[in-house]
């Protein structure tokens, strides 16, 4: 089973990297960018017996290591 993690910044939380990403890619000329946040993309691939145990399972993960839940949220996608 692949699973799919999506961990971003919880709205409120300032961004620098992605400010000064933004920043950049406005002084090359792309004067379209109106805001960018950086996030983290997790490709996990699991040996699961059910979707809900798998479920289970990495919201422990996440919780425990791939988002820091105090500044950071996740989104999990099982495929």
């Amino acid at each position: 089973m692949k699973a799919k993690v999506y961990v971003t910044l919880k709205k409120g939380v300032l961004d620098p990297q992605g400010k000064a990403v933004g920043g950049a890619l406005e002084s090359m000329g792309y004067k379209e960018v109106k805001d960018l946040r950086i996030g983290k993309f997790i490709e996990i691939e699991l040996n699961g017996s059910s979707k809900t145990e798998t479920e289970k399972r990495l919201k422990e993960m996440c919780e425990k290591l791939l988002a820091n839940t105090v500044v950071e949220d996740y989104r999990v996608e099982i495929e």
